[in-house]
């Protein structure tokens, strides 16, 4: 409260000085007014602050900048911090009856935007009356920042149908963001067939989004057409395909565009080897991997950072080099982050080393609960089932809780999500009939589900009843219920996939005949005949 109250004083005293100041100075004491009053107002984030939010309002009516648009969206946000809404909605009720102009209503959507009151930027779009087209791209742009991706396709939708204003390329852009994320391929195919139909010119921002688009939501030869099928001379073209081959596995093809790119004389840069370094890792391409880990400063004088160390230790973790991973850990001339210590975690867990797990966690200052569960995961494997208690314990003495495996799937323009357990799809019954029918046909063929990693202090009849209904079962038993036979089914998960519902779907692949793609925190899956294009390493 202290600072705050100090900036209230600083305000005090400019705002005496302004009526003596040259209309030079006074520009200058304005611009120091203002920036006062918006550090002030955004300090307060706490109910306890709520008698300064109201010395701050006070002193911007008393100053003349009750209509700025950028500090009006900051009152706004501030009161609402303060569980004063029943000030903050008259506000902006009020800011919007100004009828502030265009550029006003722009300004205060953005500001909005930024400090995440995304819903009431959606009020302010809905009560404006005039438009243009930033404030659309304002407002789906915004709804990508804030992780509101299917927002983001609805109102260009709204921007298509109920406006006269027709979307260009930063329109597309943010929607074919919004598709990535959420690895959407029915509304990827209807943005980029908006661009087409629109005659949108594709530059290279447009380019790399559609490479990107496709490679994410698990169609990779759509990916390819239009890579093959654009200008190719921006470097952030050929990084979306290299890194799309790399997350789906497909190695070889990674290096050979990056071999075409050299021969067509574009210059890589440190996301073209990271790509690259991710490509090798998912495949165990050891020695490949080193090599262009060393070309990147011999022959490109590209130095190393963080991100390629860390994508080294990844490549040497999953190749059973747990130790030399370790040793490139201890000797990188960089301060290792919490992604390459959990990568060797996961290493650890994968080739049963307690002991290097053990030092891996120490040297994560801000654990997560991913990270307790893979070392408990790495005792019980080792049978260490006292120390994996210890882990449990100490999870739920922090309060410490795993997190929520997620699973979608998109249907009929419409994305279906599922948690672990879920009953709350108004086809529950169905869904968990199939599963059930699968599981035991899966069964029935030779499929032993893998409980090993499952806690130890329960049955082994329990241990399979916690592995059959998580999140990607379901989202996979809801997708062969509402397709056709002999369609591939997608889905997207947020983590990554446990080894029990790999096996799994691997025979369900075979039992149906069907193409199964999953893409999870780390890369694509797809099943078919039994086989994954992972061949069990990821």
């Amino acid at each position: 409260m202290q600072r705050i109250s100090i900036s209230l004083s600083e305000i005090r005293r400019f705002s005496v000085t302004s009526l003596s100041t040259s209309s030079a100075s006074n520009h200058v004491t304005l611009a120091d007014h203002h920036r006062l009053l918006k550090q002030v107002v955004e300090s307060c984030k706490s109910p306890s602050h709520s008698k300064c939010v109201l010395q701050a309002h006070a002193h911007i009516f008393k100053l003349g900048y009750r209509t700025h648009p950028s500090l009006v969206a900051s009152m706004v946000t501030a009161y609402r911090r303060c569980n004063l809404s029943h000030i903050a909605r008259p506000l902006l009720t009020w800011f919007l009856s100004l009828s502030p102009g265009v550029s006003n209503t722009n300004l205060i959507i953005e500001s909005l935007m930024i400090k995440g009151e995304y819903g009431l930027a959606k009020k302010v779009l809905r009560k404006a009356s005039d438009r243009n087209v930033i404030t659309w791209n304002l407002m789906i742009g915004g709804y990508v920042r804030n992780v509101q991706y299917e927002e983001a396709l609805k109102t260009l939708k709204d921007m298509i149908n109920f406006s006269d204003i027709k979307p260009n390329k930063f329109s597309f852009a943010s929607a074919l963001a919004a598709c990535s994320r959420l690895g959407d391929l029915h509304h990827a195919k209807w943005v980029h067939s908006l661009m087409t139909d629109g005659g949108v010119e594709l530059n290279p921002i447009l380019c790399t989004a559609l490479v990107d688009v496709y490679a994410k939501c698990g169609d990779i030869e759509a990916s390819r057409d239009v890579f093959y099928g654009v200008e190719r001379n921006d470097v952030s073209v050929w990084n979306a395909m290299i890194t799309g081959f790399a997350t789906h596995g497909l190695a070889t093809e990674a290096l050979r565009v990056f071999s075409e790119m050299e021969a067509e004389h574009v210059s890589p840069d440190s996301i073209t080897f990271l790509g690259l370094l991710t490509a090798c890792s998912h495949c165990g391409l050891l020695e490949e991997g080193k090599e262009y880990f060393d070309l990147m400063s011999h022959r490109y004088s590209i130095q190393p950072k963080l991100e390629h160390y860390g994508a080294m230790v990844d490549l040497l973790g999953r190749a059973g080099k747990v130790k030399e991973a370790y040793e490139l850990i201890e000797s990188m001339p960089v301060e290792p982050d919490l992604v390459i210590w959990r990568s060797l975690l996961s290493s650890s867990r994968t080739y049963k080393n307690p002991e290097l797990a053990e030092t891996a966690i120490q040297n994560l200052s801000k654990a997560k609960s991913g990270d307790y569960v893979l070392l408990s995961n790495i005792y019980n494997s080792t049978k260490k089932w006292e120390s994996a208690q210890k882990v449990r314990e100490l999870m739920k003495r922090e309060g410490i809780r795993k997190a929520k495996g997620k699973s979608w799937v998109v249907f009929g323009g419409m994305i279906h999500r599922f948690k672990a357990g879920d009953t709350s799809h108004t086809e529950t019954k169905a869904i968990y009939k199939l599963l059930e029918e699968l599981i035991q046909k899966t069964k029935s063929q030779g499929f032993v589900p893998d409980t090993d990693l499952v806690l130890m202090d329960v049955s082994e009849e329990e241990k399979e009843e916690n592995l059959n209904y998580h999140s990607e079962k379901l989202a996979l038993a809801y997708g062969i219920l509402k397709s056709s036979p002999g369609s591939e089914v997608r889905i997207q998960k947020n983590i990554r996939m446990c080894s029990d519902c790999h096996n799994w779907i691997k025979s369900v692949s075979k039992l149906l005949n069907r193409v199964i793609i999953i893409r999870d925190r780390i890369r694509f899956h797809r099943f078919e005949d039994g086989l994954c294009s992972c061949k069990d390493y990821w």
